[in-house]
């Protein structure tokens, strides 16, 4: 038993005063003579007898009287915690776009959080963790109102993080119990989170009622010509065989394409579409059927056939460059060292010096503007070069010492497939080919760079320097036909091209929410100016770089929703993009709780909301017994009057 007003207790120390009122004989018996008493003696006795049994009854009714009122008043009670302690719960509920789905009593989402405010206690206190925000020390009112507005959102967060910050806020000096409760579909969960360290939590999985799902995992172009794109569209399918799925493709609204198609058991599918060529083309891919996720049933992208890289060679006239920088997708001039242009180098986005013999000292200046301005630069040397030259040109690029010729014959044999160069380059590893050579090449001791391409000696053949916003390629060997048969390799093509290509960052097909988006536009804005992204709902000012020629935006995992979006100067369209959620959110890969519980034995699984919220209320239940001792007082004051009025000695 506890009570809450224990202090009160100290009360039945009073009960002393009824017991020594009772003790003494407040009332003396008067004698009086009689002539003949010996015939009374018993009586007499006998009456005596009873009056002191009628005192010691008054005197218990009295001494439960007082007992009883004392003790209600203490206000004494069952329970598993203290009554002047608050229940403390900490709710995790996860809002992310899985959850936003049909269960056996509806939306996932939507229904838990309904539970959440039919079950829980008014006198708790409550911390909720979502995907998006933290609610410390909250009220069930206060509770109520942010479950009935919240949202699902792309933002995603991991289990440790949420257990790690419930386990800061129980250190906090407050005077309460803590209980945690994960409510969670626990998508892409891996068992190494939780451990045997793991505080005690309750979990409840939420499931949805669909057990198959298709997503539009991805889309991108082949077959380009002037006249028509090859469109592809991966399809994935979790589940069962499913027959003749529609797909249409829609720019904006118009409806461009539309087909039917059947998908394999747990199988990606990639469906091609023809496309006519279109100055710009805004996509938006559907596919018509009920699934466990309808957000990746619809998917954006944009085309716009205008985008052109700016290139100039400086140097020898080199064929292979122009067949490679294709006009339908670069904007390619040459220049000889004398006829130089120095008012359009900061237009450019690559630069390739073409086996200069020296770099003058004004070339060398307007390009080291060029290069911190975020310019690429793409360096094939001749082979009878001044070092002296460039190694002031790379004093000043900060990029390294160029050493002697070296006139050893060497293989080039080492592709670093790994290197982001080559990302989407190479479908597997390529070995079987010709291996070009070189009679002799300029090695480099470069600062901070990595290997494109090597010789067979695995010194560096293509070198890759960062410098800020900038790529700085050393190629080490002149690629004239005396001297190099690399022209001749398959490899020209795709390193020439990704020069190109990643020299300046255009709007890609389709960018991901919540994660790291770089896109660099082409075009001029003053000083005090900014870009700003945009659609119907919404409009935020993005980190921005500005260059003479480029703004290069960064996204920083923005939480949007799908859609296009229009890059604004000002009221002015520059671009339109698109952006679509993350794939990883259509994954029907779930952590299997039971499994989990066998490891540790810190998990609690429960089987619904209510069913945890019932049991914490039931187990924290105030019992009180004040109402009990009051009644026990009342009784014991009837049983003295009863007493006092028919008991007769």
């Amino acid at each position: 038993m506890q009570f809450k007003n224990p202090e009160v207790l100290y009360f039945l120390s009073l009960l002393i005063i009824p017991i020594l009122v009772h003790l003494f004989q407040l009332q003396k018996f008067v004698k009086t003579a009689f002539t003949n008493v010996a015939f009374l003696e018993k009586i007499t006795l006998q009456t005596r007898k009873s009056s002191r049994l009628k005192k010691w009854l008054i005197l218990a009714s009295r001494l439960l009287l007082f007992f009883a009122i004392v003790f209600a008043f203490s206000q004494p009670y069952f329970s598993n915690k203290k009554a002047d302690e608050k229940q403390h719960n900490f709710i995790y509920l996860d809002n992310s776009l899985s959850t936003n789905t049909k269960g056996e009593k509806g939306n996932l989402l939507q229904i838990s959080a309904q539970e959440i405010i039919e079950n829980v206690s008014e006198k708790d206190v409550y911390s909720l963790q979502t995907n998006s925000n933290f609610y410390s020390k909250i009220s069930k009112s206060e509770l109520k109102n942010i479950l009935l507005n919240l949202k699902e959102t792309t933002k995603k967060i991991d289990l440790s993080s949420v257990l790690l910050k419930f386990k800061n806020k129980t250190t906090d000096k407050i005077k309460a119990s803590n209980k945690t409760i994960l409510i969670s579909d626990f998508q892409n969960t891996y068992k190494n989170k939780f451990t045997n360290v793991t505080p005690p939590f309750s979990a409840i999985k939420l499931e949805s009622s669909i057990k198959n799902n298709i997503s539009i995992d991805s889309v991108f172009i082949t077959n380009t010509s002037s006249n028509n794109f090859t469109l592809n569209v991966v399809l994935k399918n979790q589940g069962n065989l499913k027959n003749k799925i529609p797909i249409a493709i829609y720019n904006n609204s118009k409806l461009i394409s539309k087909l039917t198609s059947s998908l394999k058991k747990d199988s990606e599918k990639t469906i091609e579409f023809k496309i006519q060529n279109q100055e710009e083309f805004n996509g938006k891919i559907e596919v018509n059927f009920s699934d466990t996720f309808s957000f990746d049933n619809t998917f954006y992208f944009t085309i716009k056939n205008n985008k052109k890289t700016n290139i100039l060679t400086i140097g020898n006239q080199a064929d292979f460059l122009s067949k490679i920088f294709t006009k339908n997708e670069f904007n390619f001039t040459n220049s000889t060292l004398q006829n130089i242009n120095y008012n359009s180098l900061l237009k450019q986005q690559l630069i390739i010096l073409n086996e200069l013999k020296n770099v003058p000292e004004i070339l060398s200046k307007r390009l080291i503007e060029f290069s911190n301005n975020g310019g690429d630069l793409a360096i094939i040397p001749n082979e009878n070069l001044n070092l002296k030259s460039y190694n002031s040109f790379f004093q000043k690029l900060k990029i390294g010492k160029l050493r002697p010729q070296k006139n050893d014959s060497l293989k080039i044999t080492n592709i670093n497939f790994k290197h982001p160069f080559f990302t989407n380059v190479f479908s597997k590893k390529v070995t079987n080919f010709q291996y070009p050579f070189t009679k002799n090449h300029y090695p480099i001791s470069p600062i901070k760079s990595s290997k494109i391409i090597s010789f067979e000696d695995n010194s560096s053949f293509i070198n890759l320097t960062k410098k800020g916003e900038s790529n700085i390629y050393w190629i080490s060997s002149s690629l004239n036909k005396k001297n190099s048969n690399f022209t001749n390799s398959p490899l020209i093509v795709p390193v020439f091209y990704n020069f190109g290509k990643q020299s300046f960052k255009h709007s890609q097909l389709f960018y991901r929410i919540n994660s790291d988006n770089k896109i660099d536009v082409n075009t001029k804005i003053n000083k005090d100016q900014v870009l700003k992204i945009s659609n119907s709902e919404y409009t935020f000012i993005p980190l921005q770089q500005k260059t003479q020629s480029k703004v290069s935006l960064t996204l920083d995992k923005k939480h949007l929703k799908a859609g296009f979006y229009n890059i604004l100067n000002a009221n002015d369209t520059i671009q339109k993009i698109a952006f679509n959620y993350p794939k990883e959110e259509s994954s029907l890969n779930f952590l299997d709780l039971n499994e989990l519980k066998k490891e540790n034995s810190n998990i609690t699984i429960s089987s619904s909301i209510a069913d945890t919220f019932n049991k914490i209320n039931k187990k924290n239940e105030v019992h009180w017994l004040w109402k009990w001792f009051l009644a026990l007082a009342i009784v014991s004051l009837l049983l003295e009057i009863l007493i006092l009025k028919f008991y007769k000695p």
